[in-house]
């Protein structure tokens, strides 16, 4: 039986060796693993399990395999670094791992299946997996190798941006049990950063509060603030709580603002005319001297050149999303194969890290069906800039972190006070 995975055929040998290690990898520490691997497929000498065995000789013996044995190493070889990378941070096992598949043991049992695994681990060394592997490994040891965290890769932070997992752990090859164990690990991951983040949100509320009741020598209690879970310094943590929970103009959260513009909209008769009202909405939030230079009219042309065949249609739940997409793409990055983030750079740089993800988040709110295109845009940055070091790239950092607060607080599954 044959399954179907992002255009290769699976078959159900192929699947039973996955399902094997996703199974022990919860179970064997990292040595035990390596191990494991080893004797199965690096030295192929025979193995505990007959039936994982048999699949493994199955595998090799299929009329594909010297085409398709890169694909399967590297789902192997992944499985368990995605697994050590997620769970600890662990560098030093993904190193050895690489290693063994760098560097095989010299000496071999000679058998059929050893002999023909020493051949095709000689081929997949020319591969893009294995050079993608090498990669990984030459960040990880620069990581390792200082102490100041500022100078390690800012691919080491992968652990802390859940919402990037999808784009930047999974390849093209994950099966479906790889999926729904990352699925699994990133939900786990998000809801502890809200919890946190909403405990110190808590905790900052009572201290001011406390501040203003408390007089000196009174014997008021003090409060104790909780830990901040993110990278960002309090004040810059504070004034982002401050932006995405509190109100940003008069009475009214961002929410409210958005809800406002989408309840006007419903009225509005032409999408050449939403496009006009998206344009108000949107420099309602950037710092009139930023605007003036070159943004505002840049942003007003980005927007004429969105579907302008359609300026006389009737604003539909498309045409939001299609105008949505295409101004994050403006505004963050295009894609993989087109990297340019000039526009986000300048406004990083320009405005700070929580006034250009507040604008981000005003175009998400207008339409939550493109909260994953604008985790893909910051998986793009985050892959184009995965070895700089944390010091090079700190605007990304502090972007990120930002990203972080705002969707945990607009759509986390934790509720934050006052909030509406």
């Amino acid at each position: 039986m044959l399954a179907y995975h992002h255009n290769r055929q699976i078959s159900s040998e192929e699947q039973q060796l996955y399902d094997h290690l996703l199974y022990w990898v919860e179970v064997e520490s990292p040595r035990q693993l390596i191990e494991r691997f080893k004797m199965l497929l690096i030295e192929g000498k025979g193995y505990s399990d007959p039936t994982i065995w048999s699949a493994l000789k199955k595998i090799l013996d299929s009329k594909q395999i010297e085409h398709e044995f890169r694909f399967v190493l590297n789902r192997c070889a992944r499985i368990l670094i995605n697994h050590w990378l997620m769970q600890s941070g662990s560098h030093e096992p993904v190193c050895q791992l690489v290693e063994l598949l760098t560097k095989p043991p010299a000496r071999l049992s000679q058998t059929q299946v050893s002999r023909k695994l020493r051949r095709l681990l000689q081929g997949f060394k020319q591969t893009e997996e294995y050079a993608n592997l090498q990669r990984l490994v030459e960040n990880l040891n620069r990581a390792m190798r200082v102490e100041n965290e500022g100078d390690k890769p800012l691919g080491t932070l992968i652990r802390r941006y859940p919402a990037l997992y999808q784009y930047c752990v999974l390849d093209e090859n994950s099966t479906p049990e790889h999926q729904k164990k990352v699925q699994a690990i990133q939900a786990k991951r998000q809801q502890k950063f809200e919890i946190d983040l909403s405990r110190y949100f808590i905790s900052r509320l009572r201290q001011a509060r406390n501040s203003r009741i408390i007089t000196p020598g009174s014997d008021g209690r003090i409060v104790q603030l909780a830990k901040n879970p993110t990278l960002l310094s309090q004040p810059a943590l504070d004034f982002a709580l401050k932006q995405f929970a509190g109100r940003v103009n008069g009475s009214y959260t961002h929410r409210d603002l958005a809800r406002q513009f989408l309840t006007y909209n419903d009225r509005t008769r032409y999408y050449g005319d939403f496009k006009e009202e998206l344009y108000e909405y949107l420099t309602a939030a950037i710092d009139v001297d930023y605007g003036k230079h070159q943004f505002n009219r840049q942003l007003y042309d980005q927007l004429q050149r969105i579907l302008p065949e359609s300026d006389s249609q009737q604003l539909n739940e498309f045409l939001l999303l299609r105008t949505c997409s295409k101004l994050l793409n403006f505004l963050v990055v295009e894609s993989p194969q087109h990297p340019q983030h000039y526009v986000f750079l300048d406004l990083a740089n320009n405005l700070g890290a929580t006034r250009t993800i507040a604008l981000l988040l005003k175009i998400v709110l207008l339409c939550y069906k493109v909260r994953p295109h604008l985790n893909k845009r910051f998986s793009i940055l985050f892959n184009h800039y995965r070895a700089d070091t944390r010091d090079e790239v700190f605007w990304l950092v502090e972007s990120l972190e930002n990203l972080n607060v705002a969707c945990s607080i607009h759509f986390g599954k934790v509720k934050f006070p006052g909030l509406r």
